[in-house]
């Protein structure tokens, strides 16, 4: 796409199944939000069962318009907005949409881009960061000393979870196919990296980060720590399981199931709040990186999301306006 109509902005579409790229009309903002040209956007595992129709958009999020974060530099304003000027640079999670040229979003969602953080790179952290720290800090309570498994670690929300808790003093071991991105994930923070095939034996597990799904999780369960925690927040390996629950009774144990695409605005303007500072603080003493597995351009966005479900690499896969 060379040129566009007026009043419009490129963005990624959803039509039968099939991942196109179209124009929409130019987000205008309302009240406290705010319009921001996008530099950066991640792929996630919510676009792939958006596209196949497994994981409908909420609220009034475009059901053929992908993608949960972004970054960029603000350009509009709406008229309540009181924490943003045109030209900050800003990263946030929206329900939709933010694969696109522009994004509109509350001005309570975004966080400021750290100094130092390219922007390029930046549209990969808000989704993983938002979702790591919230599974981790929020849901689990994970505290400094705790064993931490992290399983399908390569991911960005995995790699995330892997450099905070490292920066939360957590002990983390982190689970992956493929030996060739142990170095990777050792250089990010992870104590231990092991196959999944080693995860009932690796343990005892005070925390439990599952991002695979139910048969990741068969395997971690009797390898649970008196009162571990468990949070499911991933499932695109399967999401029904027979579950032995006398091994949760034995450890007295708790397993959650945690989103956040759908929850109510005040609850996602928390999450992003306290992810945000803990972000500033990691980036400041240099203990959080973006790694990237790939960048495409947005109009080959068909591209992105085969990379994304065949990649064999560690971290983000993103599409740049």
């Amino acid at each position: 796409m060379t040129t566009m109509a007026p009043g419009t902005t490129c963005s990624v579409l959803f039509e039968d199944g099939m991942v196109t790229v179209g124009e929409r009309p130019m987000p205008a903002p309302d009240g406290h939000d705010v319009v921001v040209a996008v530099t950066s956007a991640g792929l996630n595992g919510a676009d792939i069962l958006q596209r196949s129709g497994r994981y409908p958009a909420p609220g009034n999020a475009p059901d053929d318009q992908p993608g949960l974060e972004f970054a960029g530099r603000v350009v509009a304003l709406g008229t309540a907005v009181t924490r943003w000027a045109v030209g900050d640079a800003v990263m946030g999670i929206v329900q939709g949409a933010g694969q696109a040229g522009h994004v509109a979003t509350h001005e309570d969602l975004c966080i400021p881009v750290p100094a130092g953080m390219d922007l390029a790179d930046a549209g990969g952290v808000p989704e993983a960061l938002v979702t790591a720290h919230d599974a981790l800090v929020r849901q689990a309570g994970l505290l400094a000393g705790d064993r931490l498994l992290v399983t399908g670690a390569a991911g960005g929300v995995g790699t995330m979870a892997v450099q905070l808790a490292h920066g939360i003093g957590a002990t983390v071991v982190a689970s992956v196919r493929g030996r060739a991105r142990h170095d990777a994930l050792r250089a990010l923070g992870a104590d231990e990296v092991i196959s999944p095939d080693q995860q009932a034996d690796a343990g005892p597990w005070d925390v439990v980060l599952e991002l695979v799904g139910a048969p990741s999780l068969a395997t971690v369960t009797p390898a649970l720590a008196i009162g571990a925690r468990v949070v499911v927040i991933g499932v695109g390996a399967g999401a029904r399981l027979e579950l032995p629950l006398l091994h949760l009774m034995t450890a007295r144990a708790t397993l959650r199931g945690s989103t956040l695409r759908a929850r109510p605005l005040a609850d996602r303007i928390v999450a992003s709040r306290r992810a945000g500072v803990l972000l500033e603080h990691l980036h400041g003493r240099g203990e959080l990186v973006v790694p990237v597995a790939s960048r495409h351009d947005l109009e080959d966005a068909a591209d992105a999301y085969t990379a994304f479900e065949t990649s064999g690499g560690v971290g983000k896969v993103l599409v740049v306006p």
